[in-house]
């Protein structure tokens, strides 16, 4: 959800519905935002998995194309974007990265 949050915050997506509950589970409806009839988030990568954990301190997070995208980052501050982490002067364990 913290993920969403980003996202929405960076204007990838405008509308979020969540918390339906099935079977035990809990569904989000994500609305995606189209610019020209193309789809605004043209690449999503997961950077950090189960078996490999991706850790960067504030100085080494990464510029997704010369800052064009964004890279999610779960810090000790929260979930941000990584202009914001390097706004607060913290590092963390970078999630995935957004073009």
């Amino acid at each position: 959800m913290s993920v969403l949050d980003v996202l929405k915050n960076e204007g990838y997506h405008p509308r979020l519905r969540g918390g339906r509950a099935r079977e035990g589970a809990r569904e989000l409806e994500i609305e995606l935002k189209y610019f020209d009839g193309a789809p605004v988030i043209r690449e999503i990568s997961r950077v950090s998995k189960p078996g490999r954990r991706v850790y960067a301190s504030v100085r080494n997070l990464p510029r997704i194309n010369n800052g064009l995208g964004v890279a999610i980052v779960s810090t000790p501050k929260g979930v941000m974007a990584d202009h914001d982490a390097r706004d607060a002067n913290v590092g963390g364990e970078i999630l995935c990265t957004v073009f």
